[in-house]
């Protein structure tokens, strides 16, 4: 198992076309490890492909427990596609693992159905879930899209925060 770097806005591999997925094998399992490695040591409870630099269409979540712990809820959704957005739209603080000490209010909708592949290439659904499981498939499958969080702010938002990563970047790269 290895750790990845995250890839920080406003990099443009977050916005790049993903791949699905075709082959399941050890590599993709290796794969998840390594998302699920990397989004615990960074305190997530959800990661995308393309946050680590990966262009595939894979998403790993770990809700935790009511005690805080995780790794009792691993889910691999491979190829996910959101087919039903249910419910009211519910406003809820979202942060990212891809935008790091960043939190704010999104909108988002109550409840979704969610089909995908597991590991093993078998199809699955998830069928009409809500609560903070409903944000983060939400949330994740938006970054298969090369859509983040940010962009559904206002725009005012949005420039601001760009600029204050832009510099944020160059800083991490000793520029």
């Amino acid at each position: 198992m290895a750790i990845r770097d995250v890839v920080i806005y406003p990099d443009e591999i977050l916005r790049k076309p993903n791949s699905d997925i075709t082959v399941f094998d050890e590599n993709l399992k290796q794969l998840s490890e390594d998302m699920f490695e990397t989004m615990y040591k960074n305190e997530g409870i959800g990661l995308a492909g393309p946050q680590i630099a990966e262009n595939k269409n894979i998403v790993v979540i770990d809700i935790p427990e009511d005690d805080g712990s995780q790794g009792k809820n691993k889910i691999v959704l491979i190829n996910p596609k959101v087919t039903k957005l249910e419910g009211d739209i519910v406003e809820s603080q979202e942060g990212c693992l891809s935008v790091p000490g960043y939190q704010d209010k999104v909108e988002r909708y109550e409840r979704c159905t969610v089909e995908y592949q597991n590991l093993n290439g078998e199809h699955c659904t998830f069928d009409n879930v809500d609560g903070l499981f409903a944000i983060c498939l939400q949330h994740e499958i938006d970054h298969l899209h090369g859509k983040l969080f940010v962009d559904k702010l206002s725009r005012m938002k949005r420039d601001r925060l760009h600029k204050k990563y832009e510099k944020y970047v160059k800083s991490l790269k000793g520029e």
